[in-house]
């Protein structure tokens, strides 16, 4: 991880400002190349050697909202990492130019920082980024601030590990354990409930996904209650713990099936959202649940027709066993009605229609919250470009979710899939609450600037900006 310092450092100079800011620089002929190459371009990044150190200019056009220009400047700092790391530098400066703002300079850093991530576990050459310090000399911008941006970066390397480690070395006691150590080092308390206390509780969602899997599941408790919380009633987030989903007896055919590794990604942004606001000390109590296990074909797995009851005693006709991860959230559901929650807040990559609506670009919505909430999570999501798109949420959605033999089905056919998974959720809640399918965004089978292939991390920075914001 990069190290950030509010002091210069050696190496290389990193200026950063808008499309025709005047640069004044000690070297005429450095900054008329800089004015040409901005004359022709909108944005860009030119470079001037010194020696062995050199000065770089990062510029972009200040047009648009403070969201989109939030985003140019971490796209301008992935685009200048790319630069330095290809030529193999391991130190610069940022310093700012013009009108630029403290946040936009922040968010170039954390571009900076989050297009250095890679996964190279299991490479047997292993490439790292050759940068190890950022210095950076803004006004306004001191170390608690920067230490901030790299904690929360360290946050979403962390979801996104979890997102790219296969199955075969992160079933769901691995994750337990991989929560527990992500506690010690930033400071939540974790506690794991084994299959025994499972099964005590009554977790028929959890348990009857878990039949077809030779590892038994685990239900993931994360806790942030520091003394100077300001709220009374804790805030819940719920995550989807698949740590890998082969259909069920509802098979995934071909294609479907690769990257479902990636089935866990609510559960690892829960995870990075607990890390980053333990590790900001947030003053806010915060409470974290990940049920975990793995969907397969094996010893008495679920098939349609089946009916299981979930913690609550509503039982649920199964319809289709790659239908699992509401099952296991509906007893996470039930389990967070003990802490009386001011909101609760579930991420789930949960179905193929919420992906088909938003793509990689954002996250579906939907939800009892009131409408501040709403709006409070929408700025969020405009401020750290992880956008959010609310479904509606008519009553006749849940009218598809009828069965003739138990409470409810678990799938309400093929109109608005997306929409009628919200509305199975909702039956297992009783406090306001948010449901965000990340299925679009979670994974990536190509380079997006700073989000790298596959797990992207996505939900860590919208809800711990979320969380900070109601601190």
């Amino acid at each position: 991880m990069i190290e950030l310092k509010n002091e210069a450092i050696g190496g290389g100079l990193i200026l950063i400002g808008h499309r025709n800011v005047e640069i004044h620089h000690a070297d005429d002929e450095a900054a008329s190349y800089f004015k040409r190459r901005m004359d022709a371009d909108e944005q860009g990044i030119a470079n001037v050697p010194h020696g062995d150190e050199f000065t770089s200019f990062s510029w972009y056009t200040n047009e648009g909202s403070q969201s989109v220009l939030l985003e140019k400047a971490r796209k301008a700092g992935a685009k200048l990492h790319q630069a330095v790391n290809s030529d193999k530098i391991s130190q610069i400066t940022v310093r700012s130019l013009g009108d630029i703002t403290k946040e936009e300079v922040l968010a170039f850093v954390e571009g900076i920082i989050l297009q250095s991530y890679s996964f190279e576990k299991y490479k047997k050459n292993k490439v790292e980024s050759s940068l190890k310090e950022i210095g950076v000399v803004v006004d306004n911008v001191d170390q608690q601030l920067l230490d901030e941006v790299r904690n929360t970066a360290e946050a979403v390397f962390l979801a996104r590990d979890l997102v790219n480690e296969p199955v075969i070395t992160l079933n769901a006691q691995e994750f337990s354990q991989r929560i527990i150590r992500a506690g010690e080092d930033s400071g939540f308390a974790a506690e794991v409930l084994t299959e025994a206390v499972i099964k005590e509780l009554d977790m028929g969602g959890l348990l009857g996904v878990n039949r077809g899997s030779i590892d038994p599941p685990t239900f993931n408790v994360m806790e942030w209650k520091p003394e100077n919380a300001k709220n009374e009633q804790p805030i819940v987030l719920v995550g989807k713990g698949v740590v890998y989903d082969t259909g069920g007896n509802n098979l995934k055919g071909g294609k479907n099936m690769s990257s479902m590794k990636s089935d866990m990604g609510g559960g690892a942004a829960v995870t990075g959202a607990m890390y980053a606001i333990a590790k900001n000390k947030l003053p806010v109590h915060v409470v974290g649940l990940v049920p975990a296990t793995d969907n397969r074909i094996d010893k008495n797995a679920l098939v349609p027709d089946d009916v299981i009851t979930i913690s609550d005693g509503t039982t649920v006709e199964i319809q289709n066993t790659d239908a699992e991860g509401r099952l296991i959230l509906s007893d996470a559901l039930v389990y967070a009605k003990k802490y009386d929650p001011q909101l609760v807040v579930d991420f789930a990559t949960l179905t193929g229609a919420a992906a088909a609506i938003t793509g990689p670009f954002g996250v579906a919505m939907v939800g009892t919250a009131d409408d501040d909430i709403k709006k409070t999570l929408n700025k969020s999501g405009e401020q750290v470009y992880e956008r959010i798109a609310e479904l509606p949420f008519w009553d006749e959605y849940g009218d598809l979710l009828k069965s003739d033999i138990a409470d409810m089905k678990n799938v309400g056919g093929p109109i608005g899939g997306a929409v009628t998974a919200g509305k199975f959720l909702h039956h297992f809640t009783d406090y306001p609450w948010i449901h965000l399918d990340i299925a679009g965004p979670a994974f990536l089978d190509s380079p997006d600037e700073y989000k790298p292939v596959g797990g992207t991390g996505v939900g860590v920075r919208l809800m711990y900006d979320f969380v900070k914001s109601l601190a």
